[in-house]
């Protein structure tokens, strides 16, 4: 009888899977049920496994606390979200809508303003305080804010996400100078970086942290990211909830219905204008799916 073991993937590159046990880290492919049943490994999974030889066959994931289609990450404790307002500049609507994915599946997210040194980002800190979301101005450059990160990610599994170019593997660099992770130049035609990081893997650090530094995307990428039903998508949205069922109608979507308790604070300067746009692309898109269109990992 073949044995079973468990283990962490940590790193997942050309179809191969590499699970970290507690006799080292195996090389593993995965059985072709997944991809039947329409199901993916993904790194930070807990999984079976099965051994023939020094390779392994991923028999089984194990139950998931949260998981993401991008970045393609499960069972985080803390998303790290980089933004920046300068080379390349972050379009806040990337901003809210993994937001609001990571907020649909209660994961904590805490914003990392990076590249502050160029650019103190006053308007986009302003507008996440507003909406009370965790953020920290972070420069890899000065260290202004890599301690303060240092001891918000300890002893957690986290993921590092945002577009491309913002600093992501700089500031892991910066957290763990170890880690040398190859890191790349924004292109002042483009105004957008290159794409250094090229798969998903998790550095364990010697704190017992976990991080993940994932592929960085663009605002092409949305379409690929998970849709939020439109009944759903209000409570994604943690700025709404002390106005969320003061409205006239109980089953208001909140955009141009009259006695709308969320446009009024929207009126009244409670809820930032450029959150509330978000929100209304979101219902707008999530308007054209169903539940069994759902993107599942």
């Amino acid at each position: 009888m073949t044995e079973v073991r468990t283990g962490k993937i940590i790193k997942a590159l050309s179809g191969f899977y590499y699970v970290e046990a507690a006799d080292g880290m195996i090389e593993c492919r995965a059985r072709g049920i997944f991809r039947k049943e329409g199901q993916s490994p993904l790194v930070g999974d807990e999984v079976e496994y099965s051994m023939t030889g020094r390779k392994g066959m991923v028999e089984r994931i194990l139950p998931r606390r949260n998981s993401f289609v991008r970045p393609a990450v499960s069972n985080v404790d803390l998303l790290v979200l980089l933004a920046a307002a300068c080379n390349p500049i972050t379009d806040p609507f990337l901003l809210d809508r993994v937001l609001a994915i990571a907020g649909s599946q209660g994961v904590d997210c805490l914003i990392c303003l990076n590249k502050c040194d160029l650019d103190p980002g006053d308007e986009l800190l302003a507008t996440y305080q507003k909406a009370g979301i965790d953020i920290l101005r972070t420069s890899a450059q000065t260290g202004e804010g890599v301690e303060a990160l240092r001891q918000r990610i300890a002893g957690k599994t986290v993921a590092f996400t945002g577009n491309s170019g913002v600093g992501k593997s700089s500031l892991l660099n910066a957290i763990a100078p170890e880690l040398a992770i190859p890191t790349g130049e924004v292109s002042d035609k483009l105004g957008r970086g290159r794409h250094t990081t090229r798969h998903v893997e998790l550095y364990h650090l010697s704190d017992g942290t976990y991080v993940a530094d994932t592929p960085g995307f663009s605002s092409f990428d949305t379409d690929r990211m998970e849709i939020i039903l439109k009944e759903e998508l209000q409570y994604a949205f943690s700025d709404f909830s002390p106005w969320l069922g003061q409205c006239q109608f109980h089953d208001c979507a909140h955009l141009k219905e009259p006695g709308c308790a969320v446009t009024a604070a929207l009126s009244n300067g409670d809820i930032a204008e450029s959150r509330y746009r978000s929100y209304v692309r979101l219902y707008e898109k999530a308007k054209e799916y169903k539940q069994w269109e759902r993107k599942q990992p």
